[in-house]
């Protein structure tokens, strides 16, 4: 038995160790094959009892008239057994007679070509003496079978005495020969259908897994480095060329999140190295022999705070980035927006300056949200609208509502967004040539914060402007029921 234990696992590991396509194969031949299996054998089966039935309706008709005959003209089943036995008896059948208690009275066969009677199985005599008429069964005896049929026989058709019975057994020679050719047939269509069901499914299990080896092709290469490669099936419409198109699309994903992350790894390098490059300057001239001057130390240790408080908010500002990505760094509450804007305008006029700051008042947009975060977004906006604005321009803060939706815009007239530097705008540390200018020391995190939050909120955000017409960012939140 343990042989047999080890053979399942062996045979398993075997199996899972077949690619993908020999396994498609294996099962669709093995399925082919089990169904023309099931389906030879239905033909050969009913073949078989067509023929059989045939024989004993051939039999019985042939037997029935001269049975009729010698009985009608003398009744006396002893004197008549042996006519009839000769007369039922040919070169294919042999008939033997038996009395009402089942003895032997005569058996037809003459001739030593003639085919031997088999003796009765026990019990069949006594039945077809009782009555049944469609008693029969197939003998085999020297490697040759013969169908074995029993008669009663009675003086009139309809009539219920039984004077005796007839068996007549008829060589089968004929029979088996047709099933023999008939088996040959089928066993040559069942392995021809097999064999060009072999190659039809390696052709169409190698059509139809082509884009997987695309697939696993392009992995592997991409796996190596490069992320420019793409499966590009041909067709997309079957399932396996739906996947190829996903992982197209994922790949795609990949592609730009490791550009995006690269560029804000440099970025943020570059960011960093700068009031590093101070801090360390600063450093070297006071281990120089400046701090014997007090004006000179006093002066580097001045821009030496500006630098570290620049690095410290630029570390906030990545950090707030990284914890906006986290959904459970949100405190959801619910808020009414215009309760929101009036809490915050006074610290929004003070962030404005001399720019006029004009409110446009919207309906009641109930929201579900953080409310610190969402006032970071509103100074944000004000904050890059301050920048890029004229002393006495004027910024625009307002918002509208529909059944489900908030729409919350920062406009202002100022100096715009160059058409190459729009798309952008929110990317980290990116600042195009004017409207996002480094005046102030920004590091260009506030846009990219800003569309942080708004997706944590499950909102939009985008972004209008022409140079030298203003700029106008609009954002769109969805609404929350606060009963």
């Amino acid at each position: 038995m343990g042989w047999v234990t080890a053979f399942g696992p062996t045979m398993l590991n075997r199996w899972r160790n077949l690619s993908l396509r020999s396994r498609l194969t294996a099962l669709s031949v093995g399925l082919l094959a089990a169904l023309l299996g099931a389906l030879g054998g239905a033909l050969y089966a009913g073949l078989r009892q067509f023929l059989l039935h045939s024989t004993v309706v051939r039999v019985r008709a042939q037997a029935k008239p001269v049975i009729e005959r010698q009985i009608g003209l003398r009744s006396d089943l002893p004197a008549i057994a042996s006519d009839l036995g000769r007369s039922l008896t040919s070169r294919d059948t042999t008939a033997t007679v038996f009395d009402r208690q089942g003895r032997l009275l005569a058996n037809g066969r003459r001739l030593p070509e003639e085919l031997a009677p088999r003796p009765p199985m026990p019990g069949y005599v006594t039945r077809a003496l009782a009555g049944e008429n469609e008693l029969t069964y197939i003998a085999a005896q020297a490697g040759e079978r013969a169908l074995v049929a029993f008669i009663p026989l009675r003086p009139a058709p309809a009539s219920a005495n039984i004077l005796g019975v007839v068996q007549l057994t008829t060589r089968l020679t004929q029979v088996d020969q047709i099933l023999s050719r008939q088996r040959r047939l089928l066993g040559l269509g069942i392995l021809a259908t097999l064999g060009a069901g072999i190659l039809g499914e390696l052709w169409l299990t190698r059509t139809a897994l082509r884009p997987l080896h695309r697939v696993n092709v392009t992995v592997q290469r991409i796996a190596a480095g490069d992320l420019s490669q793409r499966v590009q099936p041909p067709y997309a419409g079957d399932e396996v060329g739906q996947l190829a198109a996903a992982f197209d699309h994922m790949a795609g994903n990949i592609e730009a999140s490791f550009a995006a992350q690269s560029r804000f790894v440099a970025a943020a390098a570059h960011e960093l190295r700068t009031p590093l490059s101070a801090l360390q300057g600063s450093i070297e001239v006071l281990q120089r022999g400046a701090q014997d001057d007090p004006a000179a130390a006093r002066s580097l240790l001045q821009g030496m705070h500006r630098e570290v408080v620049r690095l410290n908010r630029l570390t906030e500002q990545l950090l707030a980035l990284t914890r906006l990505d986290a959904p459970e760094s949100l405190r959801l509450q619910p808020i009414e927006l215009a309760t929101l804007v009036d809490d915050v305008m006074q610290r929004l006029q003070f962030v404005a300056g001399d720019r006029r700051l004009r409110l446009v008042r919207g309906p009641a947009a109930p929201l579900l949200g953080d409310p610190d975060l969402l006032t970071q977004v509103l100074f944000n906006l004000v904050d890059n609208a301050v920048q890029h604005t004229a002393e006495d321009a004027q910024i625009e803060l307002g918002w509208r509502a529909d059944s489900a939706f908030a729409t919350l815009w920062v406009a202002d007239g100022g100096e715009g967004i160059a058409p190459d530097d729009l798309p952008h705008v929110f990317e980290a540390f990116f600042r195009g040539d004017r409207s996002r200018s480094r005046r102030r020391g920004g590091a260009g995190l506030g846009l990219a914060i800003v569309q942080s939050i708004v997706r944590a909120h499950n909102g939009t955000i985008r972004v209008d402007s022409q140079p030298g017409s203003g700029t106008r960012f609009t954002i769109t939140l969805p609404l929350h029921d606060l009963t």
